[in-house]
């Protein structure tokens, strides 16, 4: 309802004050927009913050609030509206009244598949930040939030104002360098922890909490395929669940507190199986030993037995989905080099093949001829991609595109040199995105 709408907004413009509302305005509207340019989120929070203003004030008119975003709606639906483009726009404006207002406000852009914000360097900082002070923030929150956009609210917020806090005290200090030092091995843990946020709450966003526990599942399985599912399985379904209640929210300290605990468990769990797991255990920051987890290599695969599959009674049985990913654990540690987005394709299919055969009226021989083509066709693809991460985990880049080069000339004798460039190119940069553990979820899924 409308009075809820003008409440909540009000409430927030006296709670923060102008200028911390103001900040709030852009990192908001920079992460739902996170294509837009700086100039078009400048001209949505300039009349965000002067409607708030306005309206706001103690002997403002009650339908000031109401008269003013209907004015706001109605230029973001005008031909040469300011504001961040949107496919989804035209739609809105063919609605009418508060309809129309709520399906504007709803609307955003995807996140960003990969990060643009480059931190300049000190000098760069401080040149920029010295020519307008409010300028250099303003853009830094646009640039950072619209990067970054799927880390939560708070830790964004958090990591922001310190920054803007090193800049403003390091560039006047009469020895900078040491001053920018001190300052971001104090940000460490928080830049890091927003950074790996961003990563892990993409991954939840894209995949839904039953893909995101086995892309988990997946990525403990490689790095310590001696465990059982009985050891990583719990695990997986506990990080989880920290997603899917932290990604959203607005309590200052929820990722670092679950996480905390989740680590906990995983180095309770796993340090005795395996000695770089330990390692990574050690230290007393507990986060810092959750990101040394998190960017592990994988580990070689052991010698196993072929992996049993599970009957067609068991596939489309009440267990069904637990027995899916118990097979494709098997799978992932047998095979610890293939990249997540591959993994994730996999796990689709596997998902797909069980809604379309167990409904079926014929389920065994739906899922018999699904078996013998997956039979033929998986062994190799998995071999091939297990193969390209393997070699760009374990060579130098010169030495691993050099190694490209000379296994397509072997498969594709009678190519051209031009066509041997682009295709190594092309896988080249395939495996420096996708096949680190950390890879962008739906921009690697549409490079498989």
């Amino acid at each position: 309802g409308k009075a809820y709408v003008r409440d909540k907004v009000c409430q927030e413009f006296r709670t923060l004050g102008k200028e911390d509302f103001r900040t709030l305005t852009i990192i908001a509207n920079s992460r739902k927009f996170s294509n837009a340019t700086f100039e078009e989120i400048s001209h949505l929070v300039r009349e965000i913050v002067s409607l708030a203003e306005t309206c706001c004030a103690e002997d403002a008119n009650p339908s000031c609030y109401d008269a003013g975003s209907s004015a706001l709606s109605a230029k973001s639906c005008g031909r040469d509206s300011p504001f961040p483009a949107h496919p989804g726009t035209a739609g809105c404006c063919a609605q009418e009244g508060l309809e129309q207002k709520l399906c504007l406000a709803a609307l955003r852009h995807p996140p960003q598949q990969l990060p643009r914000y480059l931190q300049p360097s000190n000098e760069e900082l401080c040149q920029a930040f010295k020519k307008d002070p409010k300028d250099f923030a303003d853009r830094f929150l646009h640039e950072y939030a619209s990067s970054y956009g799927q880390a939560p609210l708070p830790m964004l917020l958090g990591s922001t104002r310190t920054f803007l806090s090193m800049v403003s005290t390091c560039c006047i200090s009469p020895a900078p360098t040491a001053c920018f030092l001190k300052e971001k091995l104090e940000r460490k843990t928080l830049s890091l922890l927003t950074l790996m946020s961003n990563q892990v709450c993409s991954r939840f966003m894209a995949y839904g909490k039953d893909k995101v526990t086995f892309s988990y599942l997946a990525s403990l399985a490689q790095k310590v395929p001696g465990a059982s599912f009985e050891d990583l399985f719990p695990l997986a379904e506990d990080a989880a669940e920290v997603f899917s209640q932290c990604c959203d929210s607005v309590a200052e300290d929820c990722m670092q507190k679950k996480l905390s605990e989740h680590t906990a468990k995983a180095c309770g769990a796993l340090s005795a199986q395996d000695r770089r797991f330990a390692d990574c255990c050690k230290g007393k920051n507990l986060m810092q030993n959750y990101f040394c987890i998190l960017v592990l290599p994988p580990a070689p695969a052991p010698k196993l037995p072929e992996a049993q599959k599970p009957t067609n009674e068991q596939v489309c049985g009440e267990e069904g989905a637990h027995h899916a990913k118990r097979y494709l654990f098997e799978l992932v540690r047998r095979h610890t080099s293939v990249p997540d987005a591959f993994l994730g394709k996999l796990y689709d299919t596997s998902e797909k093949v069980r809604g379309e055969c167990c409904s079926a009226e014929d389920a065994s021989a739906c899922l018999d001829s699904k078996r013998q083509r997956m039979g033929e066709e998986l062994p190799p693809l998995l071999e091939k991609a297990n193969q390209l991460c393997g070699q760009y985990t374990e060579l130098n880049f010169l030495d691993f595109k050099k190694r490209l080069r000379e296994s397509l000339m072997q498969t594709m004798p009678e190519a051209s040199p031009e066509l041997l460039g682009r295709l190594v190119e092309q896988r080249a940069n395939f495996a420096s995105t996708c096949c680190p553990p950390n890879s962008p979820p739906l921009y690697c899924a549409s490079k498989v």
